[in-house]
């Protein structure tokens, strides 16, 4: 439970997230438009708003596999130590993969979990992200879609959470501590 007390600030607003999710989904069918079937990888907890939505908007045959991946834990930093809490269920060699990320800040959960997917030798592995902070970014990494740039602000919302909270918020959200 956080321990300062704080508000949210309406950032992106869940009809602005909609009409981003269906022009990203139109430039990833066309991305995979030649696939028999496209694995759907969300990054666990922060992306299971997001794959949802994007999944909705795939005109393509999906399968949906999740991993779990913290660098987190209960704070605002990054312990920059990325564990794997859940690994895929199923095998990605030689198959089409849409690795589904919340935010990439750092960038150092993103670019173990891509290096960690690509030992795996899939056919074509390509990146989305909900939202991208540039202005954090410690390692080389990018997401190869992007529905928003944010600034270096901490947010919650649309299945991004502070401490187990906030993520049934239908936008995204700025936290501001009070």
């Amino acid at each position: 439970m956080p321990t300062r007390p704080y508000v949210i600030d309406e950032m992106i607003s869940a009809k602005t997230i909609a009409a981003q999710i269906e022009d990203l989904a139109r430039e990833i069918h066309d991305a995979y438009a030649d696939t028999d079937k496209l694995i759907v990888v969300g990054l666990l907890r922060g992306s299971f708003v997001f794959i949802a939505d994007v999944v909705r908007e795939l005109d393509l045959p999906v399968e949906v596999d999740f991993l779990e991946a913290s660098s987190y834990g209960d704070g605002t930093e990054s312990s920059r130590e990325v564990k794997i809490m859940k690994d895929l269920r199923g095998q990605i060699h030689g198959k089409d993969v849409l690795l589904v990320e919340d935010i990439v800040d750092t960038g150092i959960t993103l670019k173990h979990v891509v290096g960690l997917l690509n030992a795996r030798k899939p056919r074509k592995l390509k990146t989305i992200a909900l939202l991208n902070k540039q202005a954090r970014r410690e390692v080389d990494i990018t997401a190869d879609w992007v529905g928003f740039e944010i600034p270096d602000e901490f947010v919650v919302g649309y299945g991004i959470d502070f401490a187990q909270r906030n993520r049934n918020l239908p936008y995204i959200g700025k936290v501001r501590f009070t």
